[in-house]
């Protein structure tokens, strides 16, 4: 591999496809065969850039580890990871927010009520910030499933739209955090290719609304 190269770990899907539009604004040349490549490695050579595309909880990982310089990720990602990397610019991309939700009219119970989520952390941090002991039960997937079965009572996950949560019969108890994608470096790297990734920011920075 060409060490020239700064390599950038990217989230697949709808965060990848509204940061590669960002890079392209920003004035980086990305072919078109970019956006529907099936590869997890690609590089752009006239630019020197290679992407590693990755699921987006691992990005921040692979960051911290040094084999991405820099990375995009959801703030989600970094509020419950809490990684070593340096958070270097807000996209403005990808908005959205953690909330509590869970079905309407429900009491949460006096004793350890059960919180479903994919974030235990966040989950953990914010009951404990409001005076709660709760339990955390950690789900993967369709988090609205869990007050709908009887797993728990409230979980805490992502809302866009807030269209999932109403086609489940859930109601939003309380918001957490907003979220949006940043732009996240490996300290080591940041000390070392520090005027190439500087570059990229005062590029994107520039475009960002």
């Amino acid at each position: 591999m060409n060490n020239s190269f700064l390599t950038i770990a990217m989230p697949k899907g709808r965060i990848f496809e509204e940061a590669a539009e960002l890079l392209r604004r920003a004035g980086f040349r990305l072919p078109p065969e970019f956006d529907d490549s099936r590869k997890l490695i690609l590089e752009v050579e006239e630019e020197n850039l290679r992407f590693i595309l990755a699921k987006p909880m691992d990005v921040v990982t692979y960051v911290e580890h040094g084999v991405a310089d820099i990375g995009i990720a959801g703030k989600d990602v970094m509020l419950e990871e809490e990684r070593d990397v340096y958070e270097l610019l807000d996209l403005k991309i990808s908005a959205c927010y953690l909330a509590v939700a869970g079905l309407p009219g429900t009491k949460i119970s006096d004793i350890a009520p059960k919180i479903a989520s994919k974030y235990p952390n966040v989950a953990s941090s914010y009951f404990r910030e409001q005076g709660e002991q709760v339990e955390i039960i950690k789900l993967n997937g369709s988090i609205e499933l869990a007050p709908l079965i009887g797993l728990a009572e409230r979980i805490v996950d992502i809302v866009s739209t807030g269209r999932t949560l109403k086609e489940n019969g859930l109601v939003e108890y309380a918001k957490i955090a907003n979220v949006t994608s940043r732009l996240v470096a490996n300290p080591v790297s940041y000390r070392i290719k520090e005027a190439r990734i500087t570059e990229i920011v005062e590029r994107l920075a520039e475009i960002i609304e």
